[in-house]
């Protein structure tokens, strides 16, 4: 049977981290407690689909029949080689799993099973997917004011989100934006700082993170690991952290230790008495080395290689695994822990937790918050918007000198149809070039609405509303440059017109890209998909081929009036050519003959002359908001449609990785 070991921490970690001896207690009975949460898993199993022999699709487990628990006021570390199930079990613990997994097993909260609503519990991923063209400050009270309830006033969420910073040890950085490609930033540890700051503003008592020290180095991580100790010390917060190598420093911070190896457990019980199960196992820890390493070592079987034993023997790192799996289930340790989750089911007779600890903020304040954080990002991010009005006015400057005072002869008619032609297709097609920043965006939807900070709502109308000034701004100011240089109709209300029905086609464009953006989340293959669906509309829409002379079968009917360039095409030919009069030369009698622009766009571009150039901009508008409805949908959708591809692509694949 294991030994009592001391849980102190070290003096030297003592100091920093502000926690007297007196106040770090190795355990807490179930009586000394009056909050907080117990998480507790007994016998849990998970499984993923796989393809078997014949093509049956059987079960692979990814655990096996793990026990454990957590308690507040401390760090549990579940550590383990690549692919030993430590992060599919900190997302079965949190709720995560997608519905191509199966889960067998208890999962208790202070003995009960009960869901953790919003507020209760957090999530930070091992990913800093954070707004680059944000501060410190701003990223953290633009999420304060997002998740924190109404009933708080705009001061206090400030003053919420100043103290989660100080908390996080960021107050000398608050002023300093993120960072990313075009302007240099924060470190690595401090962007991770920044993520949880962003998950711990609503004072969650249960905080799950996923490898918070990836990509770190020595020091980073330590001073990552070192505020989330104190975090959990300081409220009683029950922290869970799967972590893959940690430092000597950083794993004389945790409190229990969960070891796992592929899918089974290894180890759990106290950090510090983790040494001491392997040495009395015949795996002695070596002195100058750090007990993770050394545990890793021992339990990774991609290599497979022989590990010493005792003095004399040696046997495989998969003989290894299974050895210490089998001791450790007729342990001490393990029976500490069966001891443990009696005491703690006992919990159940206290009084329920209050799951619906805080509500999130409203609607209209989502919306507005939304809004605001996007229209700061789209006007610091200068491969948003600005990049493409600089494009945009370049091109109109060339389509003006090249079209420059085109006049009202005969040969002008179908100068005119090109260059309105050119600006249906090309400057629409255009659009594209936002789509890259529009796609760090969704990943940053991705992870607030995964982790609970808004809904899909909020972000459509926060991006719709927030993205019409940039839209016609890049519509108005290169269309007066083409407009005026061309020499098309010379009132306002045709121009006026001119500049609707462009910003509409952008506004349709981007609302097309977004839909892409929402199936296709890779920035490249979504340029390249939307440009193929641009072009395939560009065939059918009445440009480079007329109505008439389009095939009748999927080309005319239905792609023709699915394409919006029908639309948008009709729309500039009816507002330069109606009203018009063009030369066409000298008749036999000497006099001039002309021919009237209603005449032309019947039988020259084959308009459909039955309705206004009014119908074809409202259906272009009504086009989109079709289309953002459509992703609204298809966001709302997506979780369900992912799991079955995922299973589709597990029929052709044997090999499944899980970290």
């Amino acid at each position: 049977m294991a030994a009592q070991v001391n849980l102190d921490v070290p003096t030297c970690l003592v100091k920093e981290l502000g926690i007297s001896h007196d106040d770090y207690p190795g355990g807490y009975k179930s009586d000394e407690i009056n909050n907080g949460i117990f998480l507790t898993w007994k016998d849990l199993w998970v499984t993923v689909p796989e393809k078997a022999m014949a093509g049956v699709e059987g079960r692979r487990p990814i655990l096996a029949g793990v026990t454990g628990y957590a308690e507040p006021g401390e760090v549990l570390a579940i550590m383990g080689p690549s692919g030993c199930g430590k992060s599919t079990l900190l997302d079965a613990l949190a709720g995560r799993l997608d519905s191509s997994t199966r889960q067998r097993g208890d999962i208790l909260i202070n003995g009960r099973k009960q869901a953790l609503a919003f507020g209760t519990s957090a999530y930070v991923t091992q990913d800093d997917t954070l707004m680059t063209t944000l501060t410190v400050r701003e990223v953290v009270h633009y999420s304060a004011l997002l998740q924190l309830p109404d009933s708080m006033s705009v001061p206090d969420k400030r003053k919420r989100a100043e103290q989660t910073i100080k908390e996080m040890g960021l107050q000398d950085a608050v002023d300093t934006r993120i960072g990313g490609w075009s302007v240099k930033g924060l470190s690595s540890g401090q962007k991770r700082r920044v993520s949880i700051c962003l998950e711990i503003l609503t004072r969650p008592e249960l905080l799950f993170l996923d490898e918070p020290t990836s990509g770190l180095d020595s020091a980073a991580s330590y001073h990552v690991m070192s505020r989330i100790i104190k975090l959990a010390r300081q409220d009683k917060r029950t922290v869970v952290v799967s972590i893959h190598q940690p430092s000597g420093e950083v794993f004389e911070l945790f409190h229990n230790l969960c070891l796992l190896s592929s899918g089974k457990m290894v180890y759990f019980g106290s950090a510090s008495a983790a040494n001491e199960f392997f040495a009395s196992n015949g795996f002695r820890c070596p002195s100058m080395r750090n007990p993770s390493d050394h545990y890793l070592r021992t339990i990774n079987k991609d290599f497979d290689v022989e590990i010493e034993q005792g003095f004399h023997s040696l046997i495989t790192a998969t003989e290894a695994i299974d050895f210490l799996a089998k001791l450790y289930t007729s342990s001490g340790a393990n029976h500490q822990v069966q001891q443990r989750l009696q005491q703690i089911v006992g919990l159940k007779n206290r009084e329920p937790l209050e799951i619906m600890k805080e509500k999130h903020a409203g609607l209209a304040t989502q919306c507005l918050v939304l809004t605001r954080r996007s229209f700061v990002n789209m006007y610091r991010d200068l491969g948003y918007y600005w990049l493409r009005l600089a494009i945009y006015i370049a091109v109109c400057v060339c389509v003006g000198t090249i079209f420059h005072n085109i006049g009202y002869s005969y040969s002008s008619i179908q100068a005119r149809g090109s260059m309105l032609m050119f600006v249906a297709a090309f400057l629409t097609f255009m659009a594209i070039g936002g789509f890259p920043s529009f796609v760090e965006e969704m990943k940053i939807f991705s992870r607030e609405r995964l982790n609970g900070h808004y809904g899909v709502a909020p972000f459509v109308v926060g991006n719709t509303l927030s993205s019409i000034p940039y839209l016609l701004l890049i519509s108005v100011v290169p269309g007066i440059i083409a407009y005026y240089l061309v020499g098309l109709q010379k009132s306002f209300d045709h121009f006026a017109y001119f500049a609707l029905l462009l910003f509409a086609c952008m506004m349709l464009v981007e609302s097309l890209m977004m839909i892409v953006a929402s199936i296709v989340p890779d920035f490249l293959m979504g340029i390249i998909t939307g440009a193929g669906l641009q072009g395939m509309m560009m065939l059918c829409g009445g440009l480079f081929r007329l109505p008439n002379d389009l095939p009748v079968p999927f080309w005319r009917y239905p792609m023709y009036y699915i394409a919006f360039h029908k639309y948008a095409n009709e729309g500039f030919y009816k507002n330069e050519f109606e009203g018009l009069k063009f030369e066409e030369g000298v008749g036999c009698g000497g006099m001039s003959r002309s021919i009237g622009g209603d005449e032309i766009l019947r039988s020259v571009w084959q308009v459909e002359m039955g309705y206004s150039k009014w119908i074809d901009v409202s259906i272009l508008f009504g086009m989109v908001a079709f289309y953002r409805i459509m992703f609204f949908a298809i966001i709302k959708g997506v979780e369900k449609i992912k799991p079955m591809i995922r299973r589709y692509i597990c029929k052709f694949n044997r090999a499944v990785h899980i970290e």
